[in-house]
């Protein structure tokens, strides 16, 4: 989509934690280096939120993507981290820390008429029992990693099972 101008400072934080993240999808810190990067906007933040067990994955219910990650664009003035970290709170009340590495960086399409946009994905882990205030008309609620749920990528799942995998053997940072 057009129109969306990545600012300096975000461009500049998105591809710190492109290459800081512990998986790169898409080829993302390329992506972000081409040179008209800057007029391609917007960028992309999400949040895995898992429990405590590294078991299961908060998700919001998209009305259209199905169960997704909290998430969204890049705000003017953000840092993709600040824009999940607000994102995050917006969608589900969660206010959370957000673990020091990302764990993904993605390049993809959030619509199926618009062009595909750099994406980062950061990590918090919560207790289960923190309570929930969903966005009006998007619940957010807990899934298990071990089982498919409906959602707009269908890779996304094996992604966060393969990051909480690598969080229970202490191999992502704090």
């Amino acid at each position: 989509m057009r129109g969306h101008l990545i600012e300096a400072r975000a461009l500049e934080a998105a591809m710190c934690d492109a290459r800081q993240a512990l998986a790169d999808y898409d080829g993302t810190l390329e992506w972000l280096l081409r040179p008209n990067v800057s007029i391609d906007g917007p960028l992309a933040t999400e949040v895995w939120v898992f429990d405590s067990t590294l078991t299961k994955v908060l998700l919001v219910n998209h009305r259209w993507r199905g169960w997704v990650p909290p998430g969204g664009k890049v705000d003017p003035g953000e840092t993709p981290r600040e824009a999940a970290r607000r994102e995050l709170f917006e969608e589900t009340g969660v206010q959370a820390q957000l673990i020091a590495t990302p764990a993904a960086a993605t390049v993809r399409s959030y619509h199926p008429n618009r062009t595909a946009t750099a994406g980062i994905s950061y990590v918090a882990v919560i207790d289960q029992r923190t309570q929930l205030a969903s966005e009006i008309g998007q619940s957010a609620a807990w899934h298990r990693l071990n089982e498919p749920w409906q959602g707009w990528f269908s890779d996304d799942r094996l992604r966060m099972k393969q990051c909480a995998l690598r969080l229970g053997d202490g191999k992502a940072h704090s």
